[in-house]
């Protein structure tokens, strides 16, 4: 089986984030072309300590990609600890995400692009808590299945793009073993710690990039821990190697379409997701498992 690597490693820089003080944001794409990173367009690291106030944020549109948002730290009311919500925006939805009490949370909010012949579907929302997510403990480490598979479990979220999100706990002096497809492009992101991988060491806040692999078999990755614990996600995709065009929150095929989805989002002819029925909702259960 072909043993992935690790690319390049890239330190990333907390900079304040657009809900102003008290909003810390780390761009873990910049400066990564699309082309590079496909199918993920969009991965933002927001640590938010708000003290409250006049409301920050507000109603906005989407269209053309999927929303992946895991929470690390919620407040337990609105975004809960562990819990990850897929909002497939497809061909266009709004959301309300806007702040006006004290808030400390922390969370990763990914962009995944639609493959060209889903770009357009009805939006649909998932949301799985952390009491629900399929995991594998040990002494050693836990693994944590949002997206894809993992040692023998598989997450029952539905993927328009095929993609593994997978977190990772480890001790010290573990060693995991992950595969994913050798055609999925791929990141790994440190949250805490250090971990190896084919004797390339990923430190906090830092990004490894895995190496492309051109096959559509599967392909491994170890990860090694040595004298510190370490905490990190797994994001990997299956490109679509198609060109796109994003212009704000709007991910399309062409500038034409960009500007049909402005006009529709003016004219109020892109749903709310409140309004979503229920039939494009899904909130997963171990026991709808």
């Amino acid at each position: 089986m072909i043993q992935r690597t690790i690319a390049s490693v890239i330190q990333g820089s907390w900079r304040q984030g657009f809900l102003g003080n008290g909003h810390r944001a780390l761009n873990v794409l910049e400066n990564i072309p699309y082309e590079n990173s496909d199918p993920f367009i969009v991965f933002m690291d927001d640590d938010l300590n708000l003290p409250g106030g006049p409301a920050v944020g507000g109603p906005h549109p989407h269209a053309g990609i999927e929303t992946l948002t895991l929470v690390l730290q919620g407040d337990e009311k609105d975004l809960l600890t562990g819990s990850l919500e897929i909002m497939t925006a497809g061909k266009g939805i709004i959301h309300t995400e806007e702040i006006s009490t004290e808030k400390n949370v922390h969370f990763l909010q990914v962009w995944i692009v639609l493959p060209p012949d889903k770009r357009w579907t009805q939006p649909f929302f998932q949301k799985i808590l952390l009491e629900d997510v399929p995991k594998i403990i040990t002494d050693q480490y836990e693994i944590r299945i949002y997206s894809g598979e993992s040692n023998g479990l598989t997450s029952p979220v539905k993927d328009y793009t095929p993609f593994s999100l997978i977190d990772y706990r480890m001790e010290k002096n573990a060693q995991i073993v992950q595969e994913i497809p050798g055609d999925y492009n791929g990141l790994i992101y440190m949250l805490e710690g250090s971990v190896s991988i084919a004797g390339k060491t990923i430190k906090t806040g830092q990004t490894g990039w895995l190496n492309k692999a051109a096959t559509h078999e599967n392909s491994q990755l170890i990860f090694d821990t040595n004298e510190e614990t370490a905490r990190f996600v797994l994001y990997a995709g299956q490109p679509h190697n198609a060109s796109v065009v994003q212009h704000g929150p709007f991910v399309a095929d062409s500038a034409e379409d960009i500007s049909r989805l402005y006009r529709e989002y003016r004219h109020g002819e892109m749903p709310h997701l409140n309004s979503l029925p229920e039939s494009q909702k899904i909130q997963y259960f171990k026991e709808s498992k």
